[in-house]
Parts: C-alpha cells; sequence; structure tokens
C-alpha cells in the first residue's frame, strides 16, 4: 500500500508529467515546424519547459495541499480524499481545454495563447466565426483523449488516499503537510534565485518556435491576466529620457510643408475603406501574386500608390487604432480595451468634425468585437452602422453582412449624406474562415487557396462599389483612402515577425485627385500609423495631436516602419530590417547591414510608446 504522505508530492509529479504530455502533443501537433529546429533542440526545450512546467504544477497544487491539511487535521470522517480530487478534476479540464485550444491558436496567430482572446468574449459568435476553419473533430478528439489520459495518469501516479498510520497523530500529520506546502515556495517561483521565474528563463534558442514549445500554456495565460493591469514598463532597454530622444527624432518637430499636393479641391469628401487582412503578398501591383486582386491592380493608373507601408499590428481592432488615430500598437495588449485612454487619443473623424464634415461608420460585424465600440463612439460619428441594422436575411455570413452588402448599403446611404463628409466602411468577408458568396475562384483545397478567394471576393465587391460610386454625383469632390487593417501569414505561412506578415496596400483614389497625380507611385518607407498626418496634410488641418504619425509626402521625413507582434517587435529601415524578441531579449532575424544602432532605435521606440500608452 502506497504511504500517505508520498500523496502530495505523487500530486506535483502528477501534474509535471502532465505538462509533459501537453508539450509533446504541441510539438506533434505543430510537427511541421520541427523540420526547421537544429538537432537536439527538441530535448533542451523539454529541460529548459520543466521551470514553467513546475511552476504551474505548483499552483494547481495549492489548493489541494491546503485541503489535506486541513483534512489532517479534521481526522478520519472528514472527506478528504473527494475534496482533494475535486478540484483536480475541474483544475484537468480548464487545463485540458486551454491545451487543445492553444494548438490551433498557434497555428493561427503564431504564439502561445494568452489574455488575447478574452478581448472577445463579449462577442461569442464572432469567436466561433474567427475559428470556423480550426478542425473542429480533431480538436474534440485530443480534448476527450487528453481527459483520458491524465485520468489514467492520476489513478496510476497518485491513486487512492492511504489512512493515517496506526499511531501517527493528528498534529504530526499536520506538520508533514505544512512542510510539503512549503516547499512548493521553491518550484511556485522557479528555483531559489532573487527574481521569480519567467519567460525569459525557457527561452534558449534563436528559434522562436522552439521557445514558444518551451513555455507552460496554463502558467503563460495566468502571467497575461496578472501583466493585464500592470503600470510598469516591462520594455525598459534604457533611460526613459533616451528613449524619448531616439524617438522624437523620428518625427518632425514642426509641419515644414504639406509636400505634394495631390487634391484639386480644399474640402473633398473621404471615403476611408479599411480592407480586412488584405496582404500586399497578393496584390499584383505591389508585386505580389497577379490576379487576386484585378480591382486594386486596376486603380494604378487612376491613383496614388504607396508600396512600401506596413501594418503596425497584426489585429484589426489594433489597425483601427492606428489607422484612424495614428497610434502604435503594444505587443501583449491593445489600447482599445481600455475606454478611459482611448477617449484621450485623437480620431481622424474628430478632426473632420471640426472642420465641417458629417460622418458615418460601416461595419457589417458586431462592433462589441474586442471594444471597438466604445473606441468609435468616443471618435464621435454621427451615426454607426453595424450587424444589428442588416436585416436578417443580409446576414450571410458568420460575422454578418458580407461585403457586397455593406458597400450596397454606403451606395444608398451615401446619396443623402450630408457634404463634405467622413465615412468609413471596415469590410470582413476576407477574415477567416473565409467563406464567401460567390463561385470558387482558386480550386485548391489549402487555407490559402481559400483566403485567396476571400481576398478576390472582396476585392470584386469594391470593384462593384466603385464603378457605381463614379456615377454619382458626389464623385468628383471625393477622395477615397483604400488601405488594410493588417497584413496575413497567408500565403507562404509567414513567421510572426516576418516584415513580409505586416507589409500592406494603401492607395488614394477618387474624383477629387488631382489629375498629374494619378498613376504616381509612392516608394517611401511608412506605417499605418502615418495615414492620418499625411490625409490631415492633403486637407490643410492640423496634425499635432498625432504625436506618433508623419506626413508621408513631407520633404525631409526620415523613413522607417515599426510593428509588434506578440512579445516582440520589427523595425524596418531603407537599408536593413530586424525583429527582436522582448521576453527572451534577442534578435530573431535582422538583415546584414543591421546595425546596434538600429536595434536601439527599436528599443527605445517600444519603449518610449509602451511609456506613453501606461500613461494615457
Amino acid at each position: 500500500m502506497r504511504n500517505r504522505f508520498t500523496f502530495q508530492p505523487r500530486l506535483f509529479c502528477f501534474w509535471l508529467a502532465y505538462f509533459i504530455l501537453a508539450r509533446l502533443l504541441f510539438l506533434g501537433y505543430h510537427a511541421d515546424h520541427l523540420s526547421a529546429l537544429p538537432a537536439g533542440t527538441v530535448p533542451r526545450l523539454l529541460w529548459y519547459g520543466l521551470r514553467l512546467d513546475a511552476s504551474a504544477a505548483a499552483y494547481l497544487c495549492l489548493l489541494p495541499f491546503l485541503i489535506f491539511m486541513f483534512g489532517s487535521l479534521a481526522g478520519p470522517q472528514f472527506p478528504l480524499e473527494r475534496l482533494v480530487r475535486f478540484p483536480t478534476a475541474v483544475a484537468g479540464v480548464v487545463v485540458s481545454f486551454l491545451v487543445i485550444s492553444d494548438l490551433e491558436l498557434y497555428r493561427a496567430w503564431g504564439f502561445r495563447l494568452d489574455a488575447t482572446p478574452l478581448q472577445y468574449l463579449n462577442t461569442p459568435s464572432e469567436m466561433l466565426a474567427s475559428a470556423g476553419s480550426a478542425p473542429w473533430a480533431v480538436l474534440l478528439a485530443l480534448f476527450a483523449g487528453l481527459l483520458i489520459v491524465g485520468w489514467l495518469l492520476y489513478n496510476k501516479g497518485v491513486g487512492r488516499l492511504p489512512p493515517l498510520p496506526a499511531g501517527f497523530g493528528r498534529g504530526r500529520a499536520l506538520l508533514v503537510s505544512l512542510l510539503y506546502s512549503l516547499l512548493l515556495i521553491v518550484p511556485l517561483r522557479g528555483g531559489v534565485q532573487q527574481i521569480p521565474v519567467n519567460q525569459s528563463d525557457v527561452y534558449f534558442s534563436p528559434q522562436p518556435f522552439a521557445n514558444h514549445a518551451a513555455l507552460n500554456v496554463a502558467w503563460n495565460v495566468v502571467n497575461a491576466l496578472v501583466q493585464q493591469g500592470t503600470t510598469t514598463n516591462p520594455y525598459q532597454y534604457m533611460a526613459d529620457t533616451t528613449a524619448h530622444r531616439l524617438t522624437r527624432q523620428l518625427y518632425p518637430t514642426a509641419m515644414q510643408d504639406s509636400g505634394a499636393t495631390l487634391l484639386r479641391v480644399k474640402r473633398p469628401n473621404v471615403l476611408f475603406i479599411i480592407l480586412e487582412s488584405f496582404t500586399s503578398k497578393l496584390v499584383g501591383s505591389m508585386g505580389g501574386e497577379r490576379g487576386v486582386t484585378p480591382t486594386l491592380d486596376s486603380l494604378q493608373s487612376s491613383s496614388v500608390l504607396f508600396t512600401n507601408i506596413y501594418a503596425a499590428g497584426d489585429r484589426s481592432q489594433k489597425g483601427l487604432v492606428s489607422l484612424l488615430s495614428g497610434y502604435p500598437n503594444q505587443p501583449n495588449t491593445s489600447i482599445i480595451k481600455y475606454p478611459r485612454k482611448t477617449e484621450q487619443l485623437p480620431q481622424l473623424n474628430r478632426s473632420l468634425k471640426a472642420a465641417g464634415y458629417s460622418s458615418h461608420y460601416y461595419y457589417g460585424g458586431e462592433l462589441a468585437f474586442a471594444n471597438m465600440k466604445s473606441y468609435l463612439v468616443a471618435g464621435g460619428y454621427d451615426q454607426i452602422t453595424e450587424r444589428t441594422d442588416f436585416r436578417a436575411k443580409e446576414q450571410n455570413s458568420k460575422w454578418g453582412a458580407h461585403d457586397h452588402i455593406l458597400f450596397r448599403r454606403v451606395l444608398a446611404d451615401l446619396t443623402t449624406q450630408r457634404q463634405p463628409f467622413f465615412v468609413t466602411a471596415f469590410t470582413l468577408s476576407s477574415h477567416e474562415p473565409f467563406e464567401v458568396p460567390m463561385p470558387t475562384r482558386f480550386k485548391g483545397p489549402s487555407e490559402a487557396d481559400q483566403f485567396r478567394n476571400s481576398i478576390y471576393y472582396s476585392d470584386h465587391a469594391l470593384g462593384q462599389f466603385l464603378r457605381q460610386a463614379r456615377q454619382q454625383p458626389w464623385w468628383d469632390n471625393t477622395l477615397v483612402v483604400l488601405v488594410a487593417d493588417h497584413g496575413h501569414a497567408l500565403p507562404g505561412n509567414s513567421p510572426n515577425h516576418d516584415p513580409a506578415k505586416f507589409r500592406i496596400p494603401l492607395l488614394l483614389t477618387g474624383g477629387a485627385l488631382l489629375p498629374a497625380a494619378r498613376g504616381r507611385i509612392v516608394p517611401e518607407l511608412g506605417s499605418q500609423t502615418d495615414v492620418a498626418a499625411t490625409l490631415l496634410a492633403q486637407l490643410h488641418l492640423p496634425a499635432a495631436g498625432y504625436t506618433f504619425s508623419r506626413n508621408l509626402l513631407q520633404p525631409g521625413t526620415k523613413p522607417f516602419a515599426f510593428y509588434c507582434f506578440t512579445d516582440g517587435f520589427g523595425l524596418v529601415t531603407p537599408q536593413s530590417t530586424v525583429s527582436y524578441d522582448n521576453a527572451a531579449r534577442q534578435i530573431i532575424s535582422k538583415s546584414d547591414s543591421v546595425t546596434t544602432a538600429q536595434l536601439r532605435l527599436g528599443q527605445a521606440y517600444q519603449q518610449a510608446t509602451f511609456e506613453d500608452f501606461l500613461h494615457r
């Protein structure tokens, strides 16, 4: 019979074995990444991962150990075994759910599960739509299998609770239980070092996937929840004064001039169309695949095309803030989650409203998703049209109304919109699960082909809208801004840090453009955050409040683009590109010509912009 006083260590070892099993499952699910790892990496990541596994196991043992202490003192009538098994079983179900969810989310997002999905809990239908392409049958089978294996592992390794040995008093039993509980402090902290364990302690490889695989998903989720309310800057690379000095050097201190004049009217209507997931990889006029975006490609001769623009982040809500407020993204959170902060941000709509513009915002989905509505309401739009404003039969997408429905509504409403107007429309059909209401254009079975089909459909709907818009009386006085909210890993499965994932199209078109401006290509390097200042300069409106936005057409500006991904950043300059892992404190990838000064500039920008976020 097992000794009663090995029950607590056996429970700890059960969780440790469970987490090793979960890591092996993660590696098996993402086996395609293993071929890129150097020989011997897998044993190393298993070894490094043990520290966070032990920390997570210790946290999960806290409540059962406390119950065990109380039960040892209470006597044999106390239902100790049942009360210890219950929280362990609940934890097993919750942790198994996190482990299985993480498998597919990592494939889609390129980072381990953290607090990000909590941003979408108030819009469960949109969450399910986003995960529509997930292999649900496989995931459910893995979830059931993990629960069964965990149950067998518990019964084999932990088993039943033996009674107290004869002559062993309750006081001595309590003392032994207390000793085991106190010993949990060591794995909780990840050792006896001064600073408790964190992600950087398990980051050991120059390969991001190896470091990600070494993370413990349960520990990562809880840590992200705790860090959400942080008031300290985790990206402290240098003195704040140095970081701010280096960052401000990237922006002109005063507007010298607006640069090239592109417009033939002083106060044109502005139709601002945000295209979901339109990556430059699929835009032929930007060097991408031909035939996927014929509408955008055909506009090149009648538009101003910016060919070197990068998204500031990788999520729709982050792109929205970057475009409309000219504000940088944050690696592990988003300012849009904090209405008190977003109320202090400048917004294009407020700037144009002060100049006499009317406004309307259109989206075929639910604006409660990721807290976008509070941000838009703070922006002061006169009207907001979202999913609930479309008839039920028009909501033919899992997200809501498909793009041709959205554009049809916009076109009808613009006949009565007071001019000058600022109208923003955000498409959605090219979002996962990539289901669109038209015949399949790209017939391959891969997810990349499904993505191509969705982009082709949205581009087609845009083309139909623009053809009809050109016949409207308001067209000649209208500037159309076409820009993506973010890029995409597809096609090609670009790594999370890859600059190719962030390069996006930006076009200015419409009847308000000067004939001489049509067909112009602007190769200057810039960011999504620069759209606001560039637009305001063309309208001769002040942009002083947009402190992280530059006029891309102003002579003498310093060309650069900064983008964020989970726990990392990228900095692109005309000479070179570097991506950096904030957790591991190491370079992920770089061009041969990257200098220490460029890396330091990226660190300064990360530090200074996050400091600004904290103090909003």
